[in-house]
């Protein structure tokens, strides 16, 4: 459990300026940082509002029941002791879960702030609890085993920080709120950097059995990471050239950019033996390139798992981006009355490939993922389609993160050289070569067998020759004989 938070003052202070300034009642948004269970100790780096949903509305307002007064022809008042807040939950974890696309390694949602009165927020614990369970629930992680996150409440009413442990690993109640110590300082400054340009080939079977239930081809996909990921939690790890122990607890003292390299084992893809009715395979092979930061205060080892964690997050990240680029296609088809069945989609169509069982051979290229300055040095990073540019950063930043995407390109990083791309064959595709290779090697033993065939009747004429000229020496030796014999007689 998290005892003790530190927040980055620099961007805590700000916004707490920027909220005092803006005489608005109440805000909601996201907390952004890390939370490290071994050390009990939570580190936030950025607080980042929810912007209004898709009709203009905030994401939380404040409730004000009306009462009568007993005196007669009195108008209701409002009673401040009673006031709640209302948060829209849905959207909340819906700005968490695009936010945490574009967070890199380590750095996470580790849960929400609120900006109200302190009455105010005395009334509404159930519901920012069950919105904290709501950001857990959207947010992305390896294991999906977020047990605590936290609820910051800045109250303006009297002017304080508090900031509370919220576990949402059972049935959320006003009692899954714990107090934690909470101070500011400096968090951002003092983080290493760690990165690594990981090169994957991952080769997915795919199931008759898969065909048979409808399992569409996202859905392999998603299977096949998950595998990845099991394969890739035990790599070994060598960081500037030295191997590490990944269970050490000796902290990183250097300041340097650190080059990570992961190793896997070589007991790859063992479950893929196992399948009997293979008809066709998923290619999926590419770079990710991965960031992630290091605390000063935690193990090298931390460093490692939150790479690890970040590749798969940053594959799973692309598929859900396909995957909503095919449901976009899917409703501007119908909107124009073009998508009344499958067969309308294009040929090639991001719908026609990701939404549908596997029929034919097909090739997807997936985004390719950018870095972006962000504070104190550290990057976040973003996805970019094929047919996108960098202009399609700049509304997201501004929508997402309440940050202006840098003007200056060359400031972005785009070290990901060769990009991950799924290419989908056929069981006979595969199989083809070998049953060439079958064919060639059945027609060179058909060769093979008539030369054999060839020296043996040879051979046989051969010897049926001298068989029989031995037949006819002997003949005319015992023939001699008889006529010395009786010449001699």
């Amino acid at each position: 459990m998290v005892k003790a938070v530190v927040g980055e003052e620099t961007r805590l202070q700000l916004a707490e300026d920027r909220l005092a300034q803006s005489a608005i009642p109440a805000q909601v948004g996201l907390v952004i940082g890390k939370l490290n269970r071994k050390l009990d100790r939570g580190f936030i780096f950025d607080l980042v509002p929810t912007p209004p949903n898709d009709a203009g509305d905030p994401p939380c307002s404040i409730i004000e029941p009306f009462k009568a007064d007993k005196k007669k022809n009195s108008k209701p008042k409002s009673s401040p002791d009673s006031s709640s807040l209302f948060v829209d939950k849905d959207w909340i974890a819906e700005h968490a879960r695009q936010v945490s696309r574009l967070l890199v390694g380590g750095v996470k949602v580790i849960g929400i702030y609120v900006w109200v009165a302190e009455i105010v927020f005395k009334n509404s614990t159930l519901v920012l609890c069950q919105t904290v369970k709501g950001v857990a629930d959207a947010a992305f992680s390896l294991e999906n085993d977020f047990q605590e996150m936290l609820l910051l409440h800045i109250s303006y009413s009297p002017r304080r920080w508090t900031c509370r442990n919220c576990s949402v690993s059972s049935n959320i109640t006003s009692s899954s709120l714990r107090p934690c110590d909470f101070k500011m300082g400096r968090t951002l400054n003092s983080l290493q950097t760690f990165r690594c340009s990981y090169k994957f080939n991952m080769r997915i079977p795919i199931c008759g059995e898969n065909l048979s239930n409808a399992k569409m081809l996202k859905d392999v996909l998603h299977d096949g990471i998950s595998l990845h990921a099991k394969e890739l939690k035990g790599a070994k790890a060598i960081i500037d050239g030295n191997l590490v122990d990944v269970t050490a607890e000796e902290p990183c003292t250097s300041d340097d950019v650190h080059d990570v390299e992961l190793l896997l084992p070589l007991n790859l893809s063992a479950e893929a033996s196992n399948q009997k009715d293979i008809v066709g395979i998923l290619i999926y092979s590419g770079t990710v390139c991965s960031y992630s930061y290091l605390n000063s205060k935690e193990p090298i080892s931390q460093a490692v798992a939150d790479i690890k964690e970040d590749i798969i997050m940053s594959l799973r990240s692309r598929l859900e981006i396909i995957s909503d680029e095919a449901d976009r296609e899917t409703v501007a088809a119908f909107e124009d009355g073009s998508g009344t069945n499958i067969e309308s989609f294009s040929k090639g169509s991001v719908y026609d490939i990701i939404q549908q069982p596997l029929r034919k051979q097909c090739i997807l290229p997936f985004p390719r993922r950018v870095f972006i300055p962000w504070l104190a040095g550290t990057f976040i990073c973003d996805y970019l389609l094929p047919t996108e540019d960098f202009e399609a950063l700049k509304d997201h930043f501004v929508e997402l993160l309440s940050m202006e995407a840098p003007e200056d390109l060359s400031t972005l990083l785009q070290p990901e050289k060769e990009l991950p791309s799924l290419t989908a064959k056929s069981f006979w595709d595969v199989v083809a070569p070998s049953h060439r290779a079958s064919d060639t090697a059945y027609t060179d033993s058909k060769s093979q067998d008539d030369v054999v065939k060839g020296e043996s009747k040879r051979l046989t004429t051969s010897n049926f020759n001298i068989i029989f000229a031995g037949f006819i020496l002997l003949i005319a030796i015992i023939s001699g004989l008889l006529f010395h014999a009786r010449n001699s007689n």
